[in-house]
């Protein structure tokens, strides 16, 4: 009798969860995107991103490639004359948005290269965008895929059809490391909680965890068996990863993954028959993970447990509408008083349309929730480049939701275009301060006063000259004066006009020793401002 009512007390009933009643909300009419030429890309990438301040799309050219930057106040018809991102020579197969600066998009293509932009704040307006702030050049195939690091400034990885992902220094715009593991085309790639693994997926059917600063494959098997694209997710800092693919009869599928162990799923199922490459979207927050699939009109949804089965189906939002792609809203970026965990941009496969589609938790309560918003990812870096770069791990720097909704960051950039700067123009420059005579004609007779100005700048230390140089070149844009107060690097990422109460604090290690940049005294001779401008 005893083993009788044991097994009848295995079945538990309705699993209670808060998530089990959320439910999709199309936005109104009103507050959509409308006519523009969403491109018709077969590549598999989202084809959209987006932040608190803009919508980015790619859209369809002839000739080159081309991608919108929306405002993202700025909803309803489209203007005509809208300016564009021009800049690269062939189509636009991915586009992602700088986690730490709002105004700084990254854009991959089949030019080969990847392009950063910076956006002002009040859009394109009718202007199109030809000239990146940095152009990077390593690859000699297509790029497929960008990813900024989660937690280090000025790090971002490319994936490329030459079957390398190369990691990029942008502060410095250069290759710092190069992994080279894949035989064949790589699917996508995903960073776990801190930024200190990589997970893939390639054609070659494997699923692979990397340690990506010493390019090592630690973990690797056998993924889904079909032959389409398969996608990863690192599901945060829980030790797993969660994959969607194809079995070998063509069946959708997804997987969960323990990153230690990948012999065998800790659980596969299959979902439908249908064609379209499954994305997954994880919510660390809420634990929850998202399906869309390209050509699909539904979102299902699921709730990840850390035991067995790890994960269980919640519902789905259905529609009619296929999407060509979709991009999702960060955290900091919902409306926390109408209970919204989530916020995707469906891109409309059948109409020039990007409709928000807005995940609700029903709650009767006006207050804030603070069972649904924990304390999220905020738009500050917690490390340096350096400092990940030589091995530290840290995990990301987060913001209270119930004053730091709605966060924008706002940096301020200054066109300095020292770092792309010809040398024959420098030469030039230079001529035409020390009225040279080549190439120019000498109006004064103060020769002898000129002769003396040359032998001064030719005596001066070559390789402080050269330091000021490669000084100037490195400098980004965008980045500006850390503040201290007592003692404690304060990053205003802020607007003051939007959201007065937040502030973010850098944490700071007592043992790093992060090279600051060095600042140059202002030149107070004529022979140091000629010196300046070499």
């Amino acid at each position: 009798m005893g083993e009788r009512s044991e097994n009848k007390m295995t079945f538990r009933g309705v699993r209670s969860s808060k998530f089990r009643h959320v439910y999709g909300r199309p936005a109104r009419k009103i507050n959509c995107y409308e006519c523009m030429k969403i491109t018709k890309n077969a590549h598999d990438s989202h084809f959209c991103a987006v932040n608190p301040k803009f919508v980015a799309i790619v859209t369809e050219s002839a000739g080159g490639g081309s991608f919108l930057v929306i405002p993202i106040e700025k909803t309803g018809r489209l203007e005509v004359n809208a300016g564009k991102v021009t800049g690269h020579s062939r189509p636009v197969l991915d586009i992602k948005w700088n986690p730490f600066n709002d105004n700084v998009i990254a854009s991959c293509s089949d030019d080969c290269t990847i392009k950063l932009w910076f956006i002002p704040d009040e859009g394109l307006m009718r202007s199109n965008m030809t000239k990146p702030i940095m152009d990077l050049h390593h690859h000699y195939r297509r790029v497929g895929n960008v990813e900024w690091h989660p937690t280090a400034e000025n790090i971002i990885f490319s994936a490329g059809f030459d079957n390398i992902i190369l990691i990029w220094h942008v502060g410095k715009g250069e290759v710092v490391k190069i992994i080279d593991c894949h035989p064949d085309s790589i699917y996508s790639m995903s960073f776990n909680r801190d930024g200190s693994l990589l997970a893939t997926t390639c054609k070659d059917k494997k699923l692979r965890i990397i340690d990506p600063r010493q390019g090592m494959v630690l973990k690797e098997s056998l993924c889904h068996q079909g032959s389409k694209a398969s996608k990863v997710v690192f599901l945060g800092d829980t030790g797993r990863v969660f994959t969607t693919g194809f079995s070998k009869f063509s069946d959708r599928q997804w997987a969960v993954w323990s990153q230690h162990d990948l012999g065998s799923p800790l659980r596969m199922e299959s979902i439908d028959s249908s064609s379209g490459v499954l994305f997954p979207y994880y919510d660390h927050d809420t634990k929850m993970v998202f399906l869309a699939g390209k050509g699909d009109g539904n979102i299902r949804y699921y709730e990840i447990v850390d035991e067995a089965p790890w994960c269980h189906y919640l519902h789905q939002f259905l529609t009619g509408s296929p999407q060509r792609g979709l991009g999702f809203m960060p955290k900091r970026g919902l409306d926390v008083m109408s209970c919204e965990i989530f916020r995707f941009y469906k891109l409309h496969a059948t109409k020039d349309l990007c409709e928000p589609v807005s995940m609700i938790v029903p709650r009767k309560s006006e207050r804030f929730q603070e069972d649904l918003y924990p304390d999220t990812v905020a738009p500050t870096p917690a490390l340096t480049a350096e400092e990940w770069l030589n091995g530290k791990n840290r995990n990301p720097v987060l913001l209270s939701l119930k004053t730091g909704a709605g966060a924008r960051t706002n940096k301020p950039v200054l066109y300095q275009p020292d770092y792309t700067t010809e040398l024959n123009n420098e030469q030039k420059f230079l001529s035409v301060a020390l009225n040279n005579r080549v190439g120019h004609k000498d109006v004064s007779n103060g020769d002898n006063q000129n002769n003396n100005v040359i032998n001064n700048v030719r005596a001066l230390d070559v390789t402080n000259q050269n330091k000021v140089i490669e000084l100037k070149k490195r400098r980004l844009p965008w980045l500006e004066e850390e503040k201290t107060e007592n003692g404690t690097i304060v990053c205003d990422v802020v607007s003051s006009g939007t959201l007065p109460m937040a502030s973010y604090v850098a944490m700071n290690d007592s043992e790093s020793s992060s090279d600051s940049e060095v600042e140059q005294d202002e030149p107070k001779t004529k022979t140091e401002v000629i010196c300046f401008f070499i």
